[in-house]
This record gives structure tokens, C-alpha cells and sequence, in this order.
């Protein structure tokens, strides 16, 4: 038997849904549940052949099982390995890289020293930062947002330099990035699931949170190919299962704007019923073929072109 688990958090309406959809295909010897972990042994296989990971950015102790159940033979999407060292700042230096564009960006220290730190723990970094260039280089208005996490949380817009100093004031430990704004034509948000499979999506993220699916853009098909080109592009160098990319279409040109979401809002209530439908039948599909692929006791991760190039010492792009 080929387990699949979900390990999910507060969603309900994607997890029940792949779950179901995974069984109601009656692939023999494959079965799909949530995920339940009475116990975590050092070294020791899960039951699951494959787990869909929802939830592990929020819970370390999930984290670390996932760790174990990959060491273990579990195919775990997504990597949790590269979810742990990935963030949105070097999201972006790749991208710049690989032929992707991208808003300049800048990585700024924390406003406050993190705990357990003095300002002798930042000997290495010059006081004040070299503001004038900074904000010359990104320009205003500019976005500042954390370069980890997700969820439109802690994201400003500014307007002038005095506005960045009264914002950057209110950010406490957290460490920003600071970008240009794009004004846009257009939005596109974009599920990739697989590396292979990829659904775009009309998005406008101006409007309230239930409806930002509910835009009307109509892309032609050459650009809707270039953008599935940059997508896969991406995902194919990160090496993530299942992401999102979200894409501002400005002269023309999409700019990949955030494509760190190994967690993507999936949520019926949100995406609306045709993206829903799509991911849930997607990802059930994925997941019953990494099961069948899945090999007991050997490496069943996914790993990005970054990382495999690297360590075999390739050029990195193209």
C-alpha cells in the first residue's frame, strides 16, 4: 500500500477535497488521508509514501518530521530541506540571474537589534546604511515587506523617504525588503504544480481578499506562453512540487513579483470554484504519481536546477 498524507493546519476545504479526490480514483494499492504523527523515532520511516506539506512553515516540530520522513524515503512536497533555506531576497537574486524580471530590490537589517544581540553583534555593518543610493536605486513610491514568510502580512506601501523611516519604525525585529513598485497593466497569479503543470490566473490584488480572483484580464496566447515559460523557469530552478508565481505585467514584461509560496492559498472560498477544481484534480494527480514512482528507503525529493548545478559545478543558466 502507497500512502499519501496531508499535513495541514486551519484549511479545510483543499485538504478534504484531495484527499477525497485521490480515493474516488480507485488507483490500486494508493490511498490518501491526513497525516497523523503519534510519534517521532530518530531514523525511522513514516507510513506514508508521499506527504503533502501544508502547514510546516508555522509548526518547526512538523519541520522536523518531515525531515526525518524524507530521510526515511518519503516524498515529501515540498522539499522541506529547500523550504527551509529558501526566502524571498534570494528568490530574487536568482531570478536576476536566470533571465527573469524582477523590481529592484533591496535587504535591509532589522529596526530593532534581535534578542540576545548588542550593536557589537553587527561590527560588520556600516551606521547609517547608504540611504541616499538605496533610495535612489529603488525609487518611490516602493513596497517594503518581509523577506520571509507570506500571507500579505507586515506589507507596506510608501510614498516618500519619510514615510519608509516612520514605517521601518513599526517593523521591530523583522528583516525587510525594500522594492520598486511596478504599476501594472495587468496580474496574473499562477499555480505550478509538479514542475510541469501550470494555471494562470486572472488576479488583482487591490481588491479585498475574496475577491481578487474576480479580474478580467485576457492575456493573448504568446503571452500566455512567455509567462508559463517564466513560471516553469522558476520553478524548475527552486525545485518546488507546488507554488505559486505571481506575475505584474508592466510595458509588456512580466515581472515575477513573489514565487516563495510552497504553501499557496488553495482555499475553495478564495480561488473560486474553476481554480479549485483544477488544483485539487491537479495535485491529486501529482501526488498518486509520486507515490507510484516512490522508492522505499531512497531520495524521493525534488531538487531544484540551482542546487543541482551547483554541486556538479555547471554553469548556472541557461
Amino acid at each position: 500500500m502507497k500512502k499519501i498524507g496531508i499535513l495541514h493546519g486551519q484549511e479545510r476545504t483543499f485538504p478534504h477535497a484531495f484527499v477525497e479526490r485521490v480515493n474516488s480514483k480507485n488507483i490500486e494499492g494508493v490511498y490518501a488521508e491526513p497525516v497523523r504523527i503519534d510519534k517521532v523515532m530518530q531514523g525511522e520511516a513514516t507510513e506514508y509514501a508521499v506527504i503533502i506539506d501544508r502547514i510546516s512553515q508555522d509548526i518547526p516540530f512538523y519541520r522536523a518530521y518531515l525531515k526525518n520522513a524524507a530521510l526515511c524515503g518519503t516524498a515529501v512536497i515540498n522539499n522541506p530541506f529547500w523550504w527551509s533555506a529558501d526566502e524571498k531576497f534570494f528568490n530574487n537574486c536568482l531570478a536576476t540571474k536566470i533571465d527573469v524580471p524582477v523590481p529592484k530590490t533591496v535587504i535591509l537589517p532589522s529596526r530593532d537589534l534581535p534578542t540576545d544581540t548588542t550593536d557589537n553583534s553587527f561590527s560588520n555593518l556600516a551606521y547609517p546604511l547608504d540611504w541616499e543610493n538605496i533610495f535612489n536605486y529603488i525609487g518611490f513610491p516602493a513596497y517594503m515587506k518581509p523577506f520571509a514568510g507570506g500571507g500579505w502580512k507586515n506589507v507596506y506601501k510608501l510614498k516618500s523617504v519619510e514615510d519608509f523611516f516612520d514605517k521601518h519604525a513599526e517593523t521591530g525585529q523583522l528583516v525587510m525588503l525594500l522594492q520598486e513598485e511596478i504599476v501594472f497593466d495587468e496580474y496574473y497569479r499562477c499555480y505550478c504544480i509538479g514542475g510541469k503543470h501550470v494555471r494562470i490566473m486572472p488576479y488583482e490584488p487591490r481588491n479585498p481578499h475574496h475577491l481578487r480572483y474576480v479580474a478580467n484580464f485576457t492575456p493573448s496566447p504568446e503571452r500566455l506562453k512567455q509567462m508559463e515559460d517564466i513560471v516553469l523557469r522558476i520553478n524548475k530552478y527552486l525545485g518546488y512540487d507546488f507554488n505559486t508565481v505571481e506575475l505584474a505585467l508592466r510595458d509588456g514584461v512580466p515581472y515575477a513579483i513573489d514565487f516563495c509560496n510552497p504553501a499557496p492559498d488553495a482555499d475553495r472560498n478564495s480561488v473560486g470554484e474553476e481554480n479549485f477544481a483544477w488544483v485539487v484534480e491537479t495535485a491529486a494527480d501529482y501526488a498518486i504519481e509520486k507515490a507510484l514512482s516512490q522508492q522505499p528507503g531512497k531520495d524521493n525529493l525534488t531538487w531544484g536546477e540551482y542546487l543541482k548545478r551547483g554541486t556538479q559545478q555547471q554553469d548556472l543558466y541557461p
